[in-house]
């Protein structure tokens, strides 16, 4: 009895560990197919071939819409040669309308932008799916929000579906398409969870409020869709946190908070009533103060012509101690600042120039 027990578990043993192999063998082949590792997923292979087979239908429905850009920017110095410099950075964007409209991220496309003084030296050049290229022109940006809107004059253009972001769900199935690390990976498919909602994220001088994903996204993805499982955007790609021990921090903007800000764009170039201080500067910290006998605060590097801070006599190389009472240790400061008032507004510059104070009255213009 107890010798006829041990070959029935022995029997019962291979049996379970030929299904096994089976399994496994089937579980690599979908993770080929949809580049989603299968072994990190508390997931039955039935649900494992839904989300297959939901990723398929996704890509199928929106990667005809995403784009690669690439923004290339000619140097104004040559070198030894006689060769002028130019450097290219590549990106994707994401077509919205008929007519050729592209949202995107403004980082992606900041130099054709006649604001940074670069649009004259910068070429922007979309290329899609289906072999088709042209060039772009830039139609408005916000580095506020790191959106920006270019256009492109082809016919029978492929639009994406929208969505909504206000519908998400932590844990539901969230797509990733785009062009990491350039155009020799054009069209990625990554697949993965909207993570969390609402994260506050620090974006060099700027906070924002982003969809967290575990969906691969990796440089040359920004401006590329987050989509939800019905292949409609909701999300704008926009960064990932890269650091020694970290996988799965990717961010996008919700389309909710993009939409607004597109319209916009479209409509006037640029987003109204954003007040506009018109200087750019680096921060002073405690070494630069300590080396170079400056105050702390903000070393204006340049002054916009027209802006407030031109009107009010703000020069370059000032240093730009307080604002409207507050004291300003970084640019996040100064931002602060600007996010509290609307144009029209009159407040108080304190400003030292070579090693005398001055207080000056400054009224913020509108952004443009």
């Amino acid at each position: 009895m107890n010798t006829l027990s041990k070959a029935e578990t022995l029997t019962q043993m291979a049996i379970e560990s030929a299904a096994d192999e089976n399994l496994q063998s089937i579980r690599r082949d979908l993770e080929k197919v949809s580049g989603t590792d299968l072994s990190l997923a508390n997931n039955s292979l039935s649900t494992a071939l839904i989300r297959g087979s939901d990723v398929t239908t996704i890509a199928k429905k929106a990667g005809p819409s995403i784009v690669g850009i690439r923004m290339t920017v000619a140097g104004s110095r040559r070198n030894i040669y006689g060769i002028s410099n130019t450097s290219v950075g590549e990106g994707s964007g994401i077509i919205i309308s008929k007519d050729g409209y592209v949202m995107t991220n403004y980082h992606v496309v900041s130099y054709a932008d006649p604001r940074s003084g670069q649009s004259r030296n910068t070429v922007l050049e979309v290329f899609l799916p289906d072999g088709r290229e042209a060039e772009a022109e830039f139609v408005g940006g916000d580095s506020d929000t790191d959106l920006a809107v270019i256009r492109i004059s082809l016919a029978n253009l492929p639009v994406a579906e929208l969505g909504n972001s206000a519908e998400l769900e932590v844990g539901e199935l969230a797509v990733a398409i785009g062009n990491p690390l350039g155009m020799e990976f054009a069209g990625s498919v990554t697949a993965g969870v909207i993570s969390a909602l609402n994260r506050t994220v620090n974006m060099g001088d700027k906070t924002m409020n982003l969809i967290q994903t575990d969906a691969a996204i990796n440089e040359g993805n920004s401006g590329g869709a987050l989509l939800n499982s019905r292949g409609q955007v909701i999300g704008i790609n926009s960064a990932k946190i890269a650091a020694s021990g970290v996988e799965g921090l990717g961010f996008a903007i919700p389309i909710d908070d993009a939409q607004p800000i597109i319209n916009q764009l479209i409509s006037h170039g640029y987003v109204k009533g954003r007040a506009f201080i018109g200087i750019s500067g680096m921060e002073i910290t405690s070494a630069y103060s300590f080396l170079y006998d400056l105050p702390q605060g903000i070393y204006v590097t340049n002054v916009v012509s027209g802006s407030g801070a031109e009107k009010a006599g703000i020069r370059r190389g000032d240093v730009l101690i307080s604002l409207d009472g507050k004291t300003l240790e970084t640019l996040a400061d100064m931002e602060a600042i600007k996010k509290a008032h609307k144009p029209g507004d009159t407040v108080k510059a304190v400003i030292n120039r070579s090693g005398t104070k001055l207080t000056l009255d400054m009224t913020f213009s509108e952004e443009k």
